[in-house]
C-alpha cells in the first residue's frame, strides 16, 4: 500500500492529472479533499485487499463529479495502483468520469445523476440492520444537488426508519455548476432544514482535518437517527484563482494556470 498522502499531495496530484488530460472537475474535487482524506485514512473501516468485504464501511460520493479526488484516495489506500490515475476518463479505463461500481474497486455505488446518493445510502444502511451487520454508511453531498427533490425524500426516509448508521456530509462550498447557491437556488439555513426533517445536525470547518475527524466520530456514535455533518468548504480550495469560482466546476487547466497553481501549492504540508 502506498504511504498515506497529505492533502497538499492530493491537490498537486489532482491538478497534474486534470491538466494532462484536459478534462475533469477541479473545483469540487479540491473542496472535498479533506473530507475524503479524513474518511479513508482516519474514520472508515475498509480493506483494499477485500473491496467486497461485507462488514466494510460504505462511502457514496453522491456529488459524483468529484470522482478524481475519490480515485486518488482509493489509489493511495491501495485499491488499485497509483499510476492507473493516468488513465482517468480515457477509453476502456476503470476510472470513469463519474464513479462506476461495476468497474472500479472501492466504489460502492455508481453516481453521476445528482440527488440519488442519499436514498441509496438509506437503503444500504437499513440493509445492515436486516443482515445483522455493524457497518456505517457515509454519503458525501454537494450544494447543487440539494436542489433535487430526491435528496429530501431520502432525508424523510432516514428519519422514518431512524437510520442511525447513516452519516451524510455536505461539502458546503456555497457554489454550484452555474453560480453561487444564492444565485441559482437559495437554500437558506440548510442545517435548520435537515433538523426540521428530524436529522441530528453538526457543523464543522471542512478543511480542518482534526475538527472533521472529531465531528465524524461524534456522528458515528449517535444512535437516535441519521446525522448530517455540514462541512464549510471553499470550491477550488488551495488554488487562489479557482477559489469560490463556479467556472472551475469543470474547466480545463491551461499550461499557464497549471504553473501558477503548482507554485502556490509548493512547500505546503
Amino acid at each position: 500500500m502506498p504511504n498515506p498522502p497529505t492533502c497538499n499531495r492530493l491537490r498537486r496530484d489532482l491538478l497534474s492529472i486534470l491538466h494532462k488530460i484536459q478534462t475533469g472537475h477541479p473545483g469540487g474535487s479540491l473542496s472535498c479533499c479533506e473530507i475524503l482524506h479524513t474518511l479513508y485514512f482516519n474514520i472508515m473501516n475498509v480493506d483494499p485487499h477485500r473491496p467486497e468485504w461485507e462488514d466494510r464501511d460504505r462511502l457514496i460520493l453522491s456529488k459524483g463529479h468529484a470522482a478524481p479526488m475519490l480515485y486518488l484516495c482509493l489509489a493511495y489506500k491501495g485499491f488499485f495502483p497509483l499510476d492507473e490515475m493516468n488513465t482517468l476518463r480515457q477509453i476502456n479505463s476503470r476510472l470513469q468520469g463519474h464513479p462506476c461500481a461495476s468497474k472500479t474497486p472501492g466504489v460502492d455505488i455508481s453516481t453521476g445523476p445528482l440527488g440519488l446518493g442519499l436514498s441509496a445510502g438509506v437503503g444500504i444502511a437499513e440493509a445492515a440492520k436486516l443482515t445483522g451487520k455493524n457497518y456505517n454508511v457515509f454519503v458525501v453531498l454537494g450544494d447543487g444537488e440539494l436542489n433535487e427533490g430526491a435528496v429530501w425524500e431520502g432525508a424523510m426516509s432516514a428519519t422514518k426508519y431512524k437510520t442511525a448508521n447513516l452519516v451524510a456530509i455536505l461539502d458546503h462550498n456555497g457554489v454550484q455548476l452555474d453560480g453561487t447557491n444564492d444565485e441559482i437556488m437559495p437554500m437558506g439555513d440548510i442545517g435548520a432544514k435537515f433538523s426540521a426533517f428530524g436529522w441530528h445536525v453538526l457543523h464543522v470547518d471542512g478543511h480542518n482535518e482534526e475538527s472533521l475527524s472529531g465531528k465524524l466520530k461524534e456522528a458515528c456514535v449517535y444512535d437516535r437517527g441519521p446525522v448530517i455533518v455540514i462541512a464549510k468548504t471553499v470550491k477550488g480550495k488551495g488554488v487562489s484563482f479557482m477559489e469560490g469560482k463556479s467556472e472551475w466546476h469543470g474547466k480545463p487547466v491551461s499550461n499557464a494556470e497549471y504553473m501558477v497553481a503548482m507554485k502556490e501549492l509548493e512547500g505546503l504540508t
